[in-house]
């Protein structure tokens, strides 16, 4: 039922997509406003890419200890090793995806 209501909305919308024009300019009070209300998002944003990154370096941290403790055991080494692999890909995702955006968008 969800589905087929997401669907029903998504076709209703179409014509109000199509009918925007994306060449026309932006007037200055436009801007303003948007930046008005782009502001509390990018707090929002940055509040948690620092939480995430904070989280990330005591997971590091642990996964270090993990490693280190982990004496012969192979099994133990390689989670350490993929956990601090993955902490290292989410913290460049988490850094990087608003320089891809503004990439893509400007």
């Amino acid at each position: 039922m969800n589905k087929a209501l997401l669907v029903m909305l998504l076709l209703l919308s179409l014509p109000m997509v199509l009918a925007v024009d994306f060449d026309e300019d932006i007037s200055e009070e436009d801007k303003a406003t948007f930046d008005n209300i782009l502001e509390p998002v990018m707090k929002i944003y940055n509040f948690i890419k620092y939480s995430a990154t904070v989280l990330a370096v005591v997971f590091l941290v642990f996964a270090g200890v993990t490693f280190i403790m982990s004496g012969n055991d192979q099994a133990k080494r390689e989670s350490a090793k993929m956990m601090g692999t993955y902490i290292v890909i989410g913290l460049i995702i988490i850094w990087v995806a608003p320089l891809i955006v503004q990439y893509l968008v400007g």
